[in-house]
């Protein structure tokens, strides 16, 4: 017998599931997957770093704050016993996260200029320095 597909759900309706009562949220991208949504209402209590921070992304993509964290394969495993579905998106939709997606990217190496300028700066700085120094004696 072969498995059942995954269940779609679009953004649309994981956002009405933003309470303690009723808690969904979105994890994963495309180097993990794919985003998911997960049904974390019966793992509020259980979550060690507090249920707040569980609400702060419910009905909403909290795969950022997710990654940001760090965390552990265990932490993974628990997450996989909660998914009610696959994040269906628009094509607007992949169009987003692509561009956000590129946008990470390239600010990231974006900050090499910004430190040549600073140094380019600070020579020009103390060449002027050094040569006002030398008119003066």
């Amino acid at each position: 017998m072969a498995p059942e597909p995954e269940k779609e759900i679009t953004m649309d309706e994981v956002s009405k599931h933003n309470t303690t009562d009723d808690c969904w949220i979105v994890i994963g991208n495309d180097d993990t997957g794919g985003p998911k949504v997960y049904d974390i209402t019966t793992y509020l209590d259980d979550h060690p770093g507090g249920s707040e921070v569980l609400l702060d992304v419910a009905g909403k993509d909290g795969d950022e704050f997710f990654e940001d964290i760090g965390h552990s394969n265990d932490a993974r495993d628990e997450l996989k016993k909660h998914m009610v579905g696959v994040l269906k998106l628009t094509p607007e939709e992949i169009e987003q996260r692509r561009l956000e997606k590129e946008n990470k990217s390239s600010g990231a190496g974006g900050g090499g200029m910004g430190a040549v300028a600073v140094v380019v700066a600070a020579v020009a700085a103390a060449y002027f320095y050094y040569k006002n120094s030398i008119e003066e004696s």
